[in-house]
């Protein structure tokens, strides 16, 4: 706690600590039908999944109780769900699940989503095409 003086008044100013913690799930794999080729949205193609989520997780530190934490079985469940509904693009699934995340978790602060489609038909071989959003 620190005073300082402001004109004729004393301020008080009280720091708030909190400590940040990462939950990262990594390796999700669904098959979903995303994507603006008519094929992918009928053969549909695998995708993989990764999440990071960053919030205050001082309480669940400290009480060691489940439910002061943010559950990452509520977060795959979310992904999976958003991962189920048809899309051309990939940016409108991650936003869909970054969306879904902030309502359902109020202590978030920070989440990043990276969504890989492996093999996409465009015309060659390739591993994976990824699209990332951070909100």
């Amino acid at each position: 706690m620190s005073i300082y003086k402001y004109g004729l008044f004393f301020i008080e100013q009280t720091k708030t600590k909190h400590m940040d913690g990462v939950i990262e799930i990594e390796g999700m794999e669904f098959f979903a039908y995303h994507g603006c080729f008519e094929a992918e949205q009928i053969v549909g193609n695998k995708f993989i999944v990764y999440a990071c989520l960053r919030y205050n997780c001082e309480q669940a530190a400290h009480s060691d109780y489940i439910g002061d934490a943010l559950s990452y079985q509520t977060a795959y469940e979310i992904i999976a769900r958003e991962m189920m509904k048809r899309s051309h693009l990939l940016e409108h699934v991650g936003n869909r699940i970054l969306e879904s995340l902030y309502q359902e978790f109020s202590e978030l602060q920070h989440a990043k989503i990276k969504i890989s489609k492996l093999n996409p038909p465009l015309g060659g071989k390739i591993y994976s095409t990824s699209v990332t959003l951070e909100k």
